[in-house]
């Protein structure tokens, strides 16, 4: 038995990834190898809480669902040419880089991805499994002059129904409509896909640290606290555009996108030499 096997950490299958695998007394989790983003948290006794979709492509594309990392730039923000959406995290091979369980059972996986030397930029990953799912991306800047990137956590969250469920926390915030050229525009009250008529692709600066996505239909309340996270985006495609992407389709009503980041005007600079943190937790009411 490896150090990894005897922590709880086992090479498996996940939606038909390779990944890492994690049990704990409190919860399971699913870790893919490519694009090292967790693809399940489910806590014991409960429904998972992240959604992949059925209809999600083989590496190399990107997988549809879970939790992609979007680094060293998120969208394609700031950058030019062509390049990848979302980075190059997603479409990378990673590797565990250590295994550790800490104080009250929970696991943690230090993960690493591989073929991206070419970048001034070192990457990190930690993901800890417990009675809440907890994940850092930490960039080191190897270089000798200021680097500025942007970065998210693209959470997929499982939902009944994306039409009946609504996001407290983000009323009164200032946000980017990305389906609207990017006006600012103030959200009122709760965010609700229907007020989208219906889709939703908003970037909110600055917008705080906690969300709470309410879901009536499975009768259960997903807290996303982010740390040292200025940026919220809240995103699903709708019917229309949905309907034009090959691995979403029909099945866009299961899951809204409530996303923790440093991006838009919320930039992330990183002094030569010096390494950032960027934290959120995910857990069950």
């Amino acid at each position: 038995m490896t150090a990894s096997e005897s922590q709880g950490v086992v090479l498996g299958t996940a939606f038909g990834f390779d990944a890492w695998l994690v049990t704990t007394p409190h919860a399971t989790a699913a870790i893919s190898i490519f694009g090292g983003q967790v693809l399940s948290y489910r806590p014991t006794g409960a429904d998972d809480v992240l959604w992949v979709s059925p209809l999600a492509a083989t590496p190399p594309t990107p997988i549809r669902g879970g939790i992609p990392v979007c680094w060293p730039y998120f969208g394609k923000e700031n950058q030019t040419g062509d390049v990848p959406s979302h980075g190059y995290a997603r479409t990378a091979t990673w590797q565990v880089v250590d295994t550790e369980v800490l104080a009250d059972d929970v696991t943690q996986v230090r993960l690493a991805p591989q073929g991206l030397e070419q970048l001034t930029l070192r990457l990190e990953l930690i993901v800890r499994v417990g009675t809440t799912l907890e994940i850092g991306v930490r960039t080191t800047n190897l270089a000798d002059e200021l680097a500025v990137l942007t970065e998210a956590l693209h959470n997929y969250l499982r939902v009944s129904d994306a039409t009946d469920v609504h996001v407290e926390g983000l009323s009164g915030k200032s946000y980017e409509d990305k389906f609207d050229d990017l006006k600012v525009k103030t959200q009122e009250g709760d965010w609700r896909l229907p007020d989208d008529v219906p889709r939703s692709d908003r970037l909110y600066p600055d917008a705080g640290e906690t969300y709470r996505l309410v879901d009536p239909g499975l009768g259960r309340t997903i807290r996303v606290t982010g740390d040292r996270a200025r940026t919220a985006v809240v995103w699903n495609p709708g019917p229309d555009v949905a309907s034009g992407m090959a691995d979403v389709g029909p099945h866009w009503r299961e899951f809204v996108c409530v996303e923790t980041a440093n991006a838009g005007p919320d930039l992330l600079t990183v002094a030569a030499g010096a390494t950032v943190e960027m934290w959120q937790t995910i857990a069950l009411e």
